[in-house]
């Protein structure tokens, strides 16, 4: 008689191309697989139910966060591992045949696995509406970001920046609260805030205010930060009042196409641009050109996928972590910014420096599992884990890229407030 995890290592054969790529344990204690290979247990009959109905990444998602599949050790080398046997054997999307669906759910009616689709995950995002409508972005990012204020506390620096931090040091006294200091000074030189004290800055999509907090203290600009998370405009006014910074910042629950009171003589936006969507991109950039002065500057920092891979991110991002978000190739965007009016002077790749930021954010995660588990539960506990290993990995691998644009508005005679020489904070 065969067991779980010998059927499933047949039947998936064709599939993998061979020998599984890990070492399974089937809900009925079989195994199957190389024995020096990462171990996947399969924990439940629910984990080819939801493979039958969701093949592939999303299915395989699903099933990891509700703990019917679980991986021992170390998540990240198991799924790097896996992507080294998929490029080793050249590997592609396969598309079942009817007689291949045929047989797999007869395997599935034979291990008790066959039935109609199981309900998603809780942690799994519900929008609803119109694509990029208001209320949907809304949701959208609420989803994300709303989160809770201490979560997002426990995971990333004291600064609270949620993007990808600029490292200039190898030296292990330098933290990633270091780096995020450079990158928010980075910034503010960049858009010109350094030449005088007092400039009106925008900042467009201002997380937990990382950026207007450091553009006010540091650089003396009134700041107005603009935010569509009310978890956000919370934990900053409160930074706000705490380091006496009343007069120089305000923050407003506020789409970027509703700010009124433009132009500004600075403007940044730090990935929030992936999440306005393909097809409102241009208005969004329409709104950085119309909140510019003439001769000003605007920078956008940007995550960046390869043309036709996913734009969204892949099927557990899209579902679990960032529900309408769109990301394509960096020359894609600064053509969609030339075309808005704008004109590009600077592009400066980063993409290294997000994978030794996400390595960080990894490592305080998992020292801080428990902690994190008893304030949002273990389902999003998990979530968050795949979340960071798997992008971490598609940074590290190439398959995703983070990029400042700065651009300028240029006014009626072509001029800018850009200098001849570039300076070194684009080094």
């Amino acid at each position: 008689m065969s067991t779980v995890a010998r059927t499933l290592a047949d039947l998936l054969a064709p599939v993998v191309g061979g020998e599984l790529p890990v070492h399974i344990t089937a809900w009925d204690g079989s195994t199957a697989g190389p024995e020096d290979a990462p171990h996947v247990r399969l924990t439940s009959p629910n984990v080819l139910r939801r493979l039958l109905w969701s093949p592939g990444e999303l299915g395989a998602a699903q099933a990891y966060v509700t703990g019917e599949l679980d991986v021992d050790g170390d998540l990240g080398e198991a799924l790097t591992h896996v992507w080294a046997v998929v490029r080793s054997r050249g590997l592609t999307m396969v598309r079942p045949t009817p007689a291949k669906v045929l047989e797999l759910v007869r395997a599935a009616r034979s291990l008790g696995a066959f039935g109609r689709p199981l309900p998603a995950p809780s942690s799994q995002a519900q929008v609803k509406g119109r694509l990029h409508s208001l209320s949907r972005d809304r949701a959208a990012i609420s989803h994300h970001y709303d989160l809770s204020n201490e979560f997002y506390e426990m995971v990333l620096d004291p600064n609270m920046a949620y993007s990808s931090a600029y490292w200039t040091s190898d030296s292990p006294d330098y933290t990633l609260e270091d780096a995020q200091r450079d990158k928010l000074d980075m910034v503010c030189r960049k858009v010109g805030l350094d030449q005088r004290r007092g400039m009106r800055f925008l900042d467009v999509g201002c997380g937990w205010g990382s950026l207007s907090l450091h553009a006010a203290a540091e650089f003396g600009a009134q700041v107005v930060g603009v935010t569509i998370s009310r978890e956000q405009k919370a934990f900053i006014d409160k930074r706000i009042a705490d380091r006496g910074l009343t007069d120089l910042v305000e923050i407003r629950i506020q789409d970027y196409r509703e700010v009124p009171d433009g132009p500004f003589e600075a403007v940044a936006s730090l990935e929030m641009g992936e999440h306005v969507g393909q097809k409102n991109y241009p208005v969004y950039v329409k709104a950085l050109h119309d909140n510019i002065v003439p001769g000003g500057r605007v920078l956008i920092q940007q995550m960046s996928r390869k043309a036709g891979d996913h734009p969204g991110g892949g099927p557990f991002i899209e579902s679990f972590i960032a529900p309408d978000m769109f990301m394509r190739p960096v020359g894609e965007t600064v053509a969609m910014i030339e075309e808005g009016g704008l004109e590009v002077r600077d592009v400066h790749a980063m993409r290294e420096h997000y994978v030794r930021t996400v390595d960080v954010w990894y490592d305080t995660f998992e020292k801080r599992w428990n902690d994190l588990v008893a304030l949002v539960g273990e389902e999003v506990a998990r979530v968050w884990r795949l979340y960071l290993v798997g992008g971490g990995m598609a940074f590290r691998d190439g398959r995703m890229g983070v990029d400042q644009i700065l651009s300028v508005r240029p006014d009626s005679e072509g001029h800018t407030s850009m200098p001849p020489v570039r300076p070194s904070w684009s080094a």
